[in-house]
Formats: structure tokens, sequence, C-alpha cells
């Protein structure tokens, strides 16, 4: 009975983290001649504060807004892990991680958890 709902929601969930993790990975390989600025402002963190936040929102298209903004509720109880990193890649690498291994794994077993007591 919720095998099924557990399983799409793991599935769903999962393509929305890795989704979110290669835009950031392609916006951050585009973005390199930047890479002072960038550090200097503090880029992507997972968690954003409302400035970075409207930032983001007047450069990226509505979908990929949508994208971003799942991501940061997903991955909100990661990012306090690596809130004082230096690396963008681990601010935003390590709670994606953290998510996949969350959101992916454990619903996926507890999906099939259910199966065998459904």
């Amino acid at each position: 009975m919720l095998e099924r709902p557990l399983r799409i929601a793991a599935i769903v969930l999962t393509l929305l983290i890795t989704t979110g993790f290669t835009l950031f990975a392609l916006d951050d390989i585009g973005r390199a001649s930047n890479e002072s600025r960038d550090r200097i402002a503090g880029y992507e963190p997972a968690d954003p504060t409302r400035a970075a936040e409207r930032a983001r929102e007047g450069r990226d298209s509505r979908a990929r807004e949508l994208i971003d903004d799942a991501n940061d509720v997903l991955l909100a109880p990661f990012a306090r892990v690596v809130a004082n990193a230096d690396s963008r890649w681990v601010q935003r690498g390590l709670p994606a991680l953290l998510g996949l291994l969350v959101y992916g794994f454990l619903l996926g077993y507890l999906s099939r958890y259910t199966r065998s007591y459904g």
C-alpha cells in the first residue's frame, strides 16, 4: 500500500537533488573566470540568505528557480553540517550526498520494507 508512493517519492526527490547539483556544477564550471568575485560574495550555499535568494531569482529562469527552491528545502537540514566550509563544492556537494542517502536510499529501503509487511 505504501510501497509505490514511497518509491515514487524517493525517485522524485533523488532526481530533484541530482538535477540541482548538476546545474550548480555546470554554473560553477562556466563561471570559473569569476571565481574570486564569487568567493568574496559567498556564492551559492545550500541554505541561502534572503539577499542571496533574491540575487539568484534575478539571474535564473523560473524553472531553474523552482529546482533551486526545492533543493533549498530538501537540503536545509544538511546545510548546517557544512555551514563554515570554505569550498562551494563542499557546501553544495556534502548536503547533496546526505540528501541522496536519506531521501533516495532510506526511502527506497523503507518502500521495500513496507512491501514485505503489506
